[in-house]
């Protein structure tokens, strides 16, 4: 029997095509009248894909009362609610480690770019002021600096493995101490004070909303600086903006924001602040390879009533 899919959003062309070609596809993006829909084909979908970026609303997953399974594209469950799922007996599976190495580098990427002052270079460059005013101020070194990993996870541990090149010396903040050689800190006004950079590599949701708030900021000092790939909730941005402005810290790195693709214009303004769409594990690999996986999760549950990447 061919199963009825649901598809959120299309994760990437070539990829749905596949879904497409193997299962009664349905695109729920491309439909107008959704309550429509649903009322005559709800009761046929057994599997959705989404990504971490969409999710599932609980709502409409009452109006799927045969729903098995959630295939979704990224890392990133905040948007899908896991009791829920659990309550109604659907399985969920996310893309680990395939935009691991992606994500570090960007993360990486961002932390040399707010320190030396990547942006305002180009620009001192670019317009001519070089030429005009002579060399642009002094930045600041790497070496012998202080990070500290919110999160040291999979994307945590290889943001670490590629910071001990730049001689920089790793702390990190969690639930629990990891078998590792970097400092653990149990509070995170500690990591704060101690570290001269903050990198953001934890789970989004309610758990961690928020949890880098103006105390924090302020801990961290006025020659700190964040650097955010976890999601954007994680940040106080109303605080995160207050900090740049009265120079609490001394800049940001961000990929992630509260309001996407909508973030907040004020960040605009600062000349010590890198800005990146939500665009961390963004290259061709990365997303063929988390595609891919989307694709194989739905097959195997498909053959084998198994997922291949489950979370639940």
């Amino acid at each position: 029997m061919t199963r009825s899919v649901l598809a959120i959003t299309d994760i990437r062309p070539a990829y749905t095509a596949m879904i497409a070609a193997r299962y009664d596809l349905h695109r729920f993006d491309l439909i107008d009248d959704k309550p429509a829909f649903l009322a005559e084909v709800g009761g046929k979908i057994t599997a959705i894909v989404t990504s971490a970026r969409f999710g599932v609303p609980v709502d409409l997953m009452d109006q799927l009362p045969n729903l098995e399974v959630i295939t979704s594209f990224g890392v990133g469950y905040d948007l899908i609610d896991l009791e829920a799922c659990r309550a109604r007996g659907i399985r969920v599976s996310t893309t680990p480690d395939i935009l691991t190495d992606d994500v570090a580098d960007t993360a990486i990427m961002l932390m040399h770019a707010t320190m030396r002052q990547l942006l305002p270079g180009d620009d001192w460059a670019r317009s001519g002021k070089w030429a005009a005013n002579g060399p642009m101020a002094l930045t600041r070194s790497l070496l012998g600096k202080r990070l500290g990993i919110v999160g040291l996870g999979r994307i945590g541990q290889a943001i670490a493995s590629r910071a001990l090149p730049s001689g920089l010396e790793i702390g990190y903040f969690g639930r629990t101490p990891k078998d590792v050689d970097y400092r653990f800190f149990d509070d995170l006004i500690d990591l704060a004070e101690w570290a001269d950079i903050l990198i953001l590599s934890c789970p989004g949701g309610d758990a961690t909303k928020g949890i880098i708030n103006k105390d924090v900021l302020s801990a961290l000092g006025p020659v700190g600086i964040v650097i955010n790939v976890a999601r954007g909730s994680v940040i106080d941005e109303p605080a995160l903006i207050d900090a740049l402005r009265d120079q609490t810290i001394g800049g940001a790195g961000l990929d992630v924001f509260y309001n996407e693709p909508n973030m907040d214009p004020a960040f605009a303004a600062f000349a010590n602040v890198v800005l990146y769409p939500h665009h961390a594990s963004g290259t061709v690999e990365t997303r063929d390879g988390m595609a891919q996986l989307v694709v194989d999760n739905l097959d195997a549950w498909h053959d084998r009533v198994e997922l291949i990447t489950p979370i639940i």
